[in-house]
């Protein structure tokens, strides 16, 4: 019996073919190469690359005593470079070989959706995974501000409070302001399932690395993931490594506007970016000048935000919402208070409306989206202003009320906010709605029994 030949592998698709020759192109056969001259305080001096390296450049160190350590490049004096180490420098001796690094190759494909990757595109889910054919810088100029669209309509989110009292529309920013154990990830998880998007790209910022996966896993779901890109560094990795993730999922968010998307852009959290970007000016021998924080962290922060929002000519738009730790629910600490400044809006979830077990636990009073009044029609505006003025009355008589002092009939005003607090409150948890029409209507139902005969 005559022996059958092996059967010819599937040719690679051509794809695939220029992906990988792409990332081979990006090879270096030859770096400069430096020494370490000394080390102190977490920094390590180098000797011999000043004429060849820049800022945010990355080095690699060779121990003597094997194994190697990235840096980035975080000051430059004459003759010699400061670098901070993406790990400990533990083993790291005078005269050790540095090698500086070709620039990283960030190249977003949509063959990342439904995948988890590193700041420098590399995966975390186990699986390989390919550069695509562009690279992209991390920092880079938003669209220009005359070329710009203005906010597109208002956005289904499936959450009653944003479809009607705080809408998202195509291309704002929101700001997410909660401290912890208030449900936070749960909102951004919901968020990422249900807003109307092509695209979600989510950046985890200094997250917990039990968390990482649960939120993949528990929280996004297989449902979630279909359409997502998560970009995390983990509360563990240097500062430099954690202020790129946030710029990484940005970059990743502008690859699929540039393709014409609808990106939903979700950072969790500039609380954290701003504590990496304060470590880095640290070690770079920045001062402390705004309330604990270097001068250059409210730019920093702002060139982030400010590459969100609507795009241009034929570019798709990036809806953006990022979280802000607050402690305390202090909405004057420093991050939050310079937020407010760039964004379209702000979101402020409570604990005292969490620990009485109504999620999203929001405060509707203390937040404000300034797509509206563009984004709703004329009666649903004055549903809006109808609902928070309710709110406002209730808010105000709540002591008296709870205390038994308040006599019915004594304010009109306060009677109908006492007879539609719990619809409210019912309403503003709902979930799952089908369209921001069914959630006015859904509103205007509740607010029947404040007037009663009048609808």
């Amino acid at each position: 019996m005559t022996a059958q030949p092996d059967p010819i592998p599937d040719p690679i698709p051509d794809p695939i073919l220029a992906r990988i020759a792409a990332a081979v192109g990006d090879l270096a056969p030859l770096r400069p190469l430096g020494r370490i001259a000394g080390a102190s305080g977490g920094m390590l001096c180098v000797s011999g690359l000043s004429e060849h390296a820049r800022l945010g450049d990355r080095a690699t160190v060779h121990p003597r005593g094997g194994g190697s350590i990235g840096a980035e490049v975080v000051r430059i004096g004459e003759g010699q470079l400061h670098l901070l180490p993406e790990e400990g420098a533990e083993g790291v001796s005078l005269g050790d070989p540095v090698r500086l690094e070709p620039p990283p190759r960030f190249a977003p494909d949509r063959s990342w959706i439904g995948r988890v990757v590193d700041p420098d595109g590399r995966p975390l889910d186990g699986r390989p995974l390919l550069p695509g054919l562009g690279a992209r810088p991390l920092r880079a100029d938003p669209p220009p501000a005359g070329a710009r669209r203005a906010m597109g309509a208002r956005l289904a989110t499936g959450h009653a409070v944003f479809d009607t009292l705080l809408p998202l529309a195509r291309g704002q920013r929101i700001g997410l302001f909660a401290g912890s154990g208030v449900g936070k990830s749960t909102l951004l998880g919901g968020l990422a399932r249900q807003v109307a998007a092509d695209v979600i790209v989510i950046g985890l910022v200094g997250e917990r690395g039990r968390e990482l996966r649960h939120f993949v896993e528990a929280v996004l779901g297989a449902g979630g993931m279909a359409r997502t890109v998560v970009v995390a560094a983990t509360s563990d990795r240097a500062p430099q490594i954690r202020r790129r993730c946030a710029l990484a999922a940005t970059a990743v968010a502008e690859h699929f506007r540039d393709e014409g998307a609808q990106v939903l852009l979700l950072i969790d959290s500039v609380t954290r970016f701003a504590e990496a970007h304060r470590e880095i000016a640290a070690a770079a021998g920045e001062p402390a000048v705004l309330r604990g924080f270097p001068a250059s962290t409210v730019p920093a922060i702002a060139a982030l935000c400010e590459r969100a929002g609507p795009g241009a000519g034929d570019q798709g738009d990036i809806t953006a919402i990022y979280s802000v730790l607050v402690q305390g629910s202090d909405m004057e600490e420093p991050v939050a208070d310079w937020l407010r400044g760039v964004l379209d809006g702000h979101v402020v979830l409570d604990r005292a409306i969490a620990e009485r077990g109504r999620f999203p636990a929001v405060d509707i009073l203390r937040s404000v989206s300034r797509s509206l009044p563009e984004v709703a029609g004329r009666a649903e505006n004055a549903l809006i202003a109808e609902a928070r003025a309710l709110m406002g009355a209730w808010e105000r008589a709540a002591p008296m009320i709870r205390a038994g002092l308040y006599q019915p009939g004594t304010d009109p005003e306060v009677d109908a906010a006492i007879a539609v607090q719990a619809g409210l409150d019912r309403f503003l948890a709902q979930t799952g709605m089908a369209s921001p029409q069914a959630s006015f209507a859904a509103l205007r139902q509740v607010l029947a029994a404040a007037r009663p005969g009048a609808r």
